[in-house]
């Protein structure tokens, strides 16, 4: 009962109650009792008041002026996009019709052969029985790190690199492709599959994944001889050991676009004995 009594009649610890008791004193005596001192704080106050009653109006003032930059940067931005397009639909319609000057060309020079040469140039479009390919990077991928596969030819981060298109694509030619394309990119035998940082370019037009394969030739037989070659045992390396996800299938129907056009810079038509260009 006593220790009961006790802790009734002390509920707070003395040393607490004290430490209380002394900041109570401090307290009361925290400003500044002199009249110098009353007018030292008030003019601090005032001065803090000052200070951001300024900032305050500054930032009211500053604020049409950086919404008017800002406007001013956006339609920058939309008039040099704009114009970007329209550059790039004369570069289309420039396109086509060097494309078609090139068949006219073609018909002109090549007599019967008109057809195959076309062919040949991958300057037509073609449609055929065939396979596609389907090329993705392994699940959770990011767009860092390129670990040990500059000295390797695999990748440790599951992502597909332009060297692995390369080997695909020179596999399938190797398996009897007729005519490829990735991601709609025609293929010629001037084409040129590039890495841009973690970019893949083909032809020097940046491809994202995936990357859809569509050939042309004998859809079993071209399919079968892929997955035999040394190009498509490395590709299924690639998705056993880091992940990365594939998939063919054969198509009775494939048609690919024409190629862009191509420019010829050494090679020349040649006369034969009869005056005929050949």
């Amino acid at each position: 009962m006593s220790l009961l009594t006790n802790v009734i009649d002390h509920s707070l610890d003395d040393g607490y109650a004290e430490a209380a008791a002394r900041d109570g004193v401090e307290g009361r005596h925290g400003l500044p009792r002199s009249l110098r001192g009353r007018l030292w704080l008030a003019a601090g106050v005032v001065l803090a008041t000052l200070v951001v009653t300024v900032g305050a109006v500054q930032a009211q003032v500053d604020a049409p002026t950086l919404a008017k930059e800002r406007e001013e940067l956006v339609d920058r931005v939309e008039e040099d996009t704009a114009a970007a397009d329209a550059l790039q639909q004369k570069v289309d319609e420039l396109r086509g019709t060097v494309n078609e000057m090139q068949r006219e060309a073609l018909e002109q020079h090549g007599g019967d052969q008109a057809q195959l040469i076309a062919l040949l140039a991958d300057a037509v479009p073609v449609e055929g029985p065939g396979i596609r390919l389907a090329v993705d990077d392994a699940k959770g991928t990011d767009g860092g790190g390129d670990g040990p596969r500059a000295d390797t030819g695999f990748s440790d981060t599951g992502r597909i690199r332009d060297r692995d298109l390369q080997r695909v694509v020179n596999g399938l030619w190797s398996a009897g492709a007729e005519a490829v394309s990735i991601n709609g990119q025609r293929l010629t035998a001037l084409s040129a599959i590039r890495a841009a940082g973690d970019a893949i370019l083909v032809d020097n037009k940046p491809l994202a994944p995936p990357y859809t394969v569509l050939v042309i030739g004998d859809g079993p037989e071209l399919a079968d001889e892929f997955k035999d070659s040394v190009d498509g045992r490395y590709l299924q390396v690639l998705k056993e050991n880091y992940g990365v996800r594939y998939s063919i299938s054969v198509q009775d129907r494939i048609r690919l676009p024409a190629a862009a056009s191509l420019i010829v810079r050494t090679a020349e038509p040649v006369k034969t004995e009869k005056g005929n260009t050949s």
